[in-house]
Formats: C-alpha cells, structure tokens, sequence
C-alpha cells in the first residue's frame, strides 16, 4: 500500500517535472459570424495563460488569406502574444510571398509557420515547397520559422526516411522548430524524435496534441491525416450516449493531460495545442499544467 508520505512524494515529482513548459494555441480563420464569436472568445479566455505564441492556419484561396492576415494582426494587437501566421507556397508566387511576409515584418509579426500546402485537385507536385518557402522567407527578413513535422509519415511520402530527409532540408533551410501533427501513442512521438536526432536534424520538436472533443470528427481527421487511434480510444468512446458532451469533454482532457505528463518525463518542454477554435480543453489541461492566467 502506497503510504500518504509516498503519494505526496509521488505528486511533487509530477507537478516539477510540469514546470517551465510553453504552450503554444493553434486556430483557424472563421467563415460565419457565430464561429467568429467562438473564436475571439477563445483567444480572449487563452491569451491571459501567455503562451509562446498562436499561430493561424492559412487557406489556399485568397478570401480565406485575407481573413487569415486580419486574424493575426488582431490577435497581436489586442493581447499582444506573439502570433504565427500560417504561410503555404501553394497557389503564390514568390514575388507574393514576399510582399506577404514583409506585410507581416512590418506589422511586428515575427514568427511564420512554414507550409507546402494542399495540392489542388489533379496537381501531383509544385514548384515550391516548404523548404523553399523557409528559404525566400529567411531571405525577407531574421523570422524564427516553424514547420510540419510528421511522426507516422506525411500521407504523400512513400516512405519515413523520405520524409525525415524533408524535414531535414527544412532545417538546413533555417527554421527553427517542428510541430508534429497529432498523434495519441506517445512512444510514436519518442521513436520520431530519436530518429530525427540520429539524422542530425537540429530542431526543437514539439508535439501537436488534440484535445478530442468529438469523436467523429478526430476519425475523418486522422483519416486523411495518416494518424493511427489506438484500440484503447476507440474502446473508451464505445457505447458513449452521442449527448453526453460533460463525459467526451472530461475524457478528452484526461487523454490529453496524460500524454503530456508522459512527454513531459521525457524532456518535452513545448506543447501546442490544436484547438479547433475552442478554448475549454486547452485551458483545462493548461489549468491542470499549473499555468495560470497572468493579466
């Protein structure tokens, strides 16, 4: 039997190996006004836990890029954390790019999450890829650069060690961090990291955890995304009633805060959070973390 000394022990050891670690939020442009709600009252409820930055996705045509570019000035102005506009080199031009990311400098925004982007329908390659994007932005100005990072194989890859070649041209291009997509076995996220550590790919790797607040959707995502969910998931979720949203939310935190506890013993000191423009996940978990609103 575990004595009350033992448990006190045990706890104090988890919550310090807690300290000192960013977090980082991940959202996407709004297209009506009720998810425009939505999303400004998740930047206003996580902008007071001083994350290390938010970053915004970035659409392929120009209505959404526009609403991408005055998301992330607004963020910035009215919370100043520092914001990460999505960037992809997929349907621009480089002369594009550039005045795209001078805007960007000129508007304080210092940081720039590097993407190919989504091939259009019945194109199989492009002219420029993210590490090409990582170079013309270095080229622009000193941005720090974050880019993709894939721990079970980009879907267009035929192979891993194909994969970590690109990220490899990516760091030798100059970004400086690697957001892996979501994953839920955390050995997967290990084993990556090692491997990218053995090919001497010097960046900071930083997991992407999804905090599942709906279980449909975490299945068509990781559809498309090349992400295994384990049995032990798609057995916690059997036979949940689908109105039951108190019970799929506290599940989710508990698989999301246990993941990060896990990584957190191996040294991950960064975590960003996909939030999907919803604030009450991540800021439980963050809560949980021992991170505090600081106003």
């Amino acid at each position: 039997m575990v004595s009350y000394a033992q448990g006190i022990d045990a706890l104090n050891q988890s919550l310090s190996e807690l300290r000192d670690i960013d977090v980082s939020f991940e959202f996407f442009p709004p297209n009506s006004e009720a998810m425009e709600k939505t999303l400004w009252k998740s930047v206003e409820r996580l902008a007071p836990l001083k994350p290390k930055y938010m970053s915004v996705t970035y659409g392929a045509n120009s209505g959404e890029r526009d609403r991408t570019h005055a998301v992330v000035k607004r963020i910035y102005k009215e919370t100043g954390v520092s914001t990460a506009p999505h960037l992809t080199c997929v349907d621009a031009t480089p002369t594009e790019l550039r005045q795209i990311a001078k805007d960007y400098w000129d508007s304080g925004i210092r940081r720039i999450v590097a993407l190919r982007g989504d091939l259009p329908p019945g194109v199989e390659k492009t002219d420029m890829y993210a590490s090409d994007l990582v170079t013309l932005l270095k080229d622009v100005a000193d941005f720090d650069i974050s880019v993709a990072a894939y721990p079970e194989k980009h879907p267009e890859a035929p192979n891993t060690q194909f994969d970590l070649l690109n990220l490899k041209r990516k760091a030798e291009a100059g970004a400086n961090e690697a957001i892996t997509q979501f994953f839920f076995d955390t050995s997967v996220f290990l084993r990556f990291r090692d491997r990218a550590a053995a090919a001497g790919i010097d960046l900071d790797i930083v997991p992407g955890i999804l905090p599942v607040t709906n279980y449909q959707t975490l299945q068509r995502f990781a559809g498309f995304t090349n992400v295994h969910v384990p049995n032990w998931l798609h057995k916690m979720y059997d036979g949940l009633d689908a109105d039951d949203q108190a019970t799929r939310n506290l599940m989710g935190a508990n698989i999301a805060m246990d993941m990060v506890k896990v990584l957190a013993k191996e040294g991950v000191k960064h975590f960003h959070f996909y939030t999907l423009n919803r604030c009450e996940l991540s800021y439980a978990i963050c809560h949980m973390l021992g991170l505090r609103s600081q106003k």
